[in-house]
């Protein structure tokens, strides 16, 4: 079974993971109702995607 033969310093560790970070998620603004929304998405709020509407929303 391979066993590492030295420590990994916290250093090298961590650059490891730097690519690890949590994303921010992207958020746009709906060209019907103006809410936020994520983009490529059908809006929860009025129902329309790229100006046609696709569902029926409850209010």
């Amino acid at each position: 079974m391979a066993v590492p033969k030295r420590k990994v310093s916290r250093t090298r560790r961590d650059k490891r993971r730097t690519h690890w970070k949590a994303r921010v998620p992207a958020i746009s603004v709906c060209p019907n109702c103006y809410q936020p929304k994520p983009p490529h998405r059908v809006c929860r709020y009025c129902g329309y995607y790229k100006g046609e509407q696709v569902i029926e929303v409850e209010e």
